[in-house]
């Protein structure tokens, strides 16, 4: 598969397949994504491939955050365990951090080659025939969040990406030319 092939069919899959994700796929997504450019070769991003029981606490803390909006007791725990529930049923989830760097510069350069990092692995799996979901949020500052990720201190968490087969993929949409975006200097 051409790159720009890849580029143009990439989705945010919110439905998989059944169809487990081998470590060899997870490790191949790896790799690509730790090809990504790292301006002081730091070498920042970290990966945690969560199984059922992480995802499932992951789902938990997720539940929580959400929950917090509703007022029905009964809806807040329904709405927890489905999360929970729907976490746990992942063919694949992986966690992205980025090692926190004590000086503002890096940090910020360290933050967006994880970003890189996490685009390659997203291109990665359209070539295996796989699709994923990056996520980003608040939850993943919370206690809950960082412990069933395992994060230790130094570590921040940039995205969750759910990762397999996709079981219904979208259709592309149209996007917006880049010439809407681009100004052009003298």
């Amino acid at each position: 598969m051409q790159v720009l092939d890849a580029i143009r069919n990439r989705r945010s899959i919110k439905r998989f397949t059944n169809r487990p994700v081998s470590r060899e796929e997870i490790e191949a997504v790896l790799d690509a994504a730790v090809l990504a450019p790292n301006h002081r070769l730091t070498l920042p991003w970290r990966f945690h491939v969560l199984g059922p029981e992480a995802r499932h606490a992951y789902g938990l803390a997720v539940g929580d955050r959400k929950a917090r909006k509703l007022t029905d007791p009964d809806a807040m725990i329904a709405l927890r365990n489905s999360l929970a529930a729907e976490h746990r049923a992942l063919p694949c989830m992986i966690a992205v951090a980025v090692v926190t760097h004590e000086n503002p510069e890096i940090r910020e350069e360290d933050y967006a080659a994880v970003m890189m990092g996490i685009q390659n692995l997203a291109l990665a799996a359209v070539e295996l025939g796989l699709g994923t979901h990056i996520k980003t949020g608040a939850v993943m500052t919370t206690a809950a969040a960082r412990a069933a990720v395992g994060v230790p201190e130094n570590q921040r968490i940039v995205a969750t990406i759910n990762l397999g087969e996709p079981a219904d993929p979208p259709p592309a949409r149209p996007g917006r030319p880049a010439r809407e975006h681009t100004a052009w200097l003298p």
